[in-house]
């Protein structure tokens, strides 16, 4: 089996392997698990991403490439961005959209537009060698903005306002501990800690 690459934060309790190469998912997550007593470990290992519409099923591929490749129990995470004026759009083609397009693309596109919501959902899928991939979902609505705002975050954040906070702020002007109270990333990882908690 090949060495993979392990980046770890030690608490006492628990220990979840994350596979990605996306740190700042990495990081988010950390935080969250750490509410639930769950040690975080980076597992730096390129898991398949087929091309599907469901972003149920792109987790689960992935989650099921990344254990056959590593022997180990771990989770991966999959989001997507859903503008309603654009029928979904990008969804769970986020990844390949904001690498072609970017943040500047989309607001190209929404440039005439006024009904501006959209949401994100995000699915985290866990893989072991006694459980077939179980998935969790999270989602937040919000609006997209008329120009980037914030410095924090990654991908989609600087053009995303979730509509459930007073500060009317993109996620990219939160920090990573604000940014938890309403991510749909979050919310996903938090129904993974309630049942790997009471289950592992």
């Amino acid at each position: 089996m090949k060495e993979h690459n392990v980046s770890a934060y030690s608490l006492e309790g628990k220990v979840v392997f994350f596979a990605t190469r996306n740190f700042h998912k990495f990081n988010e997550a950390r935080h969250v698990l750490a509410e639930f007593k769950i040690a975080t470990a980076m597992l730096s290992v390129e898991a398949i991403e087929i091309q599907n519409d469901s972003i149920e099923n792109i987790a689960k591929a992935s989650a099921t490439d990344a254990f056959k490749k590593t022997g180990l129990p771990l989770i991966v995470e999959d989001d997507g961005l859903f503008i309603e004026a654009l029928n979904g759009f990008p969804g769970p083609y986020s990844s390949y959209v904001y690498k072609t397009l970017g943040t500047k693309g989309i607001l190209k596109l929404m440039e005439k537009i006024e009904k501006r919501d959209a949401s994100f959902h995000s699915v985290v899928a866990f893989c072991s060698p006694k459980l077939n991939p179980k998935t969790f979902h999270g989602e937040i609505g919000g609006e997209i903005t008329t120009q980037e705002r914030g410095d924090h975050g990654f991908g989609f954040d600087p053009i995303f306002k979730p509509s459930n906070n007073s500060y009317c702020k993109t996620f990219a002007e939160m920090n990573t501990q604000r940014k938890n109270k309403f991510s749909h990333r979050a919310k996903a990882l938090r129904g993974f800690a309630k049942w790997y908690k009471s289950v592992w």
